[in-house]
């Protein structure tokens, strides 16, 4: 039997403890009754799960695909829709319900997470717009090519090896605020800049850098005012800088003022080749994928996703 093409396709990855997790997604049922809403829900056991639930979801059907969830997870929706004959993803529309660690991409479009009632009133009025996605091309430390399509940005450096660190402290320490702290207090004693080469539009950087964000959208207050419609990204490249300079940046970066640090560099472009990068981690829409061994390149895919904004 072919699926309500209104009913709702629901995707919920939780982010805290069960019960915490449990309360949550309660109220969040509750609300979804009280405006008569029709849909189906399925819940992620884990990061792995996330593409093979929003595939089981597309081929049963569902034209409204909701993600309950953070940036990370949406990337993995986006990545699964971009598998489909465009033929097929032009009739599937995108919505988020912004519960994850990062909710980068909710933001810029005014989603809250806290305010779920207003979230679901803007996916049931359903105005969408189709928007850009950051395609990257790269080489794993195998020698196998891949793509990684995002929505917000990518960090090459020591934001990605912050994000390792991370995960290596809450491995062993389990608590996610602990592991932040630890982490932190860690990367004084960590290596901080990277021998980079890149190509951004006819610039060559070639020198020590500590950090490279490469955004279609916000990329978490470092490109501020990339938007994921108008068919390039933003660049920003971070010297290295002495320990009080790092801090300055993230001041800076917390308070939204990224771009006027000294050691920022700033570019906008519709091409950036990363000729070489030391070896450095990359992270993609707040996920850790791994090192660079070899180049990689990025460009933008246009009006691509069809996604539900506010009314």
């Amino acid at each position: 039997m072919a699926v309500d093409e209104k009913r709702w396709g629901m995707l919920f990855c939780p982010k805290q403890s069960a019960r915490r997790s449990r309360k949550y997604l309660e109220r969040l049922e509750k609300i979804l009754a009280e405006k008569g809403v029709a849909y189906d829900l399925v819940q992620s056991e884990s990061t792995k799960g996330v593409g093979r639930l929003v595939r089981m979801l597309v081929n049963n059907g569902y034209k409204t695909i909701v993600v309950v969830g953070g940036d990370s997870a949406l990337n993995d929706a986006v990545n699964c829709l971009m598998e489909r004959p465009v033929e097929e993803r032009a009739g599937i529309s995108l919505g988020v319900i912004p519960y994850g660690v990062l909710n980068d991409f909710a933001k810029f479009w005014g989603y809250r997470e806290g305010d779920i009632a207003a979230t679901v009133d803007s996916i049931i009025s359903h105005r969408v717009r189709t928007v850009d996605l950051g395609l990257m091309t790269y080489v794993d430390t195998e020698g196998t090519s891949h793509c990684r399509y995002f929505l917000d940005c990518i960090n090459v450096g020591l934001i990605a090896d912050m994000m390792n660190l991370r995960r290596q402290t809450r491995s062993l320490l389990g608590s996610r605020s602990l592991s932040f702290v630890v982490s932190a207090l860690l990367l004084v004693f960590h290596r901080m800049e990277y021998k980079m080469k890149l190509k951004i539009n006819n610039d060559m950087v070639d020198r020590k850098v500590m950090n490279v964000c490469i955004g279609s959208g916000p990329g978490y207050g470092q490109t501020p005012n990339a938007v994921p419609y108008n068919g390039m990204v933003d660049v920003s490249v971070v010297r290295s800088t002495g320990l009080l300079q790092l801090l300055e940046g993230f001041w800076l970066l917390f308070t939204g003022r990224f771009l006027n640090h000294r050691g920022v560099t700033p570019y906008r472009a519709r091409k950036v080749e990363i000729i070489k990068a030391s070896n450095a981690y990359v992270g993609v829409d707040g996920r850790l994928l791994g090192k660079l061994c070899d180049s990689c390149t990025v460009t933008v895919e246009q009006e691509v996703i069809n996604f539900i904004i506010p009314s």
